[in-house]
């Protein structure tokens, strides 16, 4: 259901919050669809896709909360450096 997805609530459903930080860092590579070494909003809305092709995309609230959540320095992407305190919080 729209604005139904909550991103922790998804991390341990897929268990990405136990992964090792190498681990992580494929997840990253993947999500990363342009290969900027940043997730941008546009790859997040497409987000769930990565795990199944036939998933929804997500709406632009879900994708503004999820980014928010893991933009560290506000600059509107997730960078590497910051994706596994993201994901294990």
């Amino acid at each position: 259901a729209a604005d139904s997805f909550d991103y922790k609530t998804f991390f341990i459903k897929v268990g990405l919050n136990s992964k090792s930080k190498d681990q992580l860092a494929k997840v990253f590579e993947i999500l990363d669809q342009d290969k900027s070494g940043f997730i941008e909003e546009e790859e997040l809305k497409h987000f769930l896709q990565n795990f199944s092709a036939s998933a929804r995309v997500l709406t632009d609230t879900e994708t503004k909360v999820f980014l928010a959540a893991g933009d560290s320095d506000g600059d509107g992407k997730i960078g590497v450096e910051g994706k596994t305190a993201f994901i294990q919080q």
